[in-house]
């Protein structure tokens, strides 16, 4: 992985700002949410935030507070065998799934990340938790790591 030079913005001048603006989230797949909720509260001490079912992401997810820091861990469990996180559990077992960034701008980010060469999954942002918009880096352009960009609602 190379550092490509900064882009030209639309404006013509080189895009200097910083494109995230915190760690979000980090996602744990699980295959038993409910399980892993209790897991995090009663060993951890951990607060559930928020749970809701996002059938486009095929997904029964959970955002577990870190300590008051506005940082989070998102609990995934799959909605169906042929879900992203039934494969992932598939493939590499229960553990860390992705890393995401927050982000003002979810498509300013993408086409600046665009034109520094990285793929991004989505053409457009889709919905995420809690009403976000989001959207994905490939992780072969990544060092093998799926980074998600979090556009918060509101």
């Amino acid at each position: 992985m190379t550092a490509p030079v900064p882009p030209l913005d639309s404006s013509g001048l080189e895009s200097v700002q910083h494109l995230f603006t915190a760690i979000d989230h980090v996602g744990v797949a699980v295959p038993d949410l409910d399980e892993a909720m209790a897991f995090y509260r009663d060993v951890y001490g951990m607060e559930v935030l928020h749970e809701e079912t996002n059938e486009e992401q095929g997904v029964r997810e959970a955002m577990v507070g870190v300590g008051g820091t506005g940082s989070c861990i998102q609990l995934l469990a799959p909605l169906s065998a042929e879900s992203t996180i039934a494969k992932f559990l598939d493939r590499s077992g229960p553990g860390l799934q992705q890393l995401a960034f927050r982000v003002v701008d979810v498509e300013q980010v993408s086409m600046i990340l665009r034109e520094r060469g990285l793929r991004l999954l989505y053409d457009e942002a889709k919905r995420g938790t809690s009403d976000s918009r989001v959207n994905f880096i490939h992780p072969k352009d990544t060092g093998g790591v799926l980074v998600e960009l979090v556009q918060p609602a509101g």
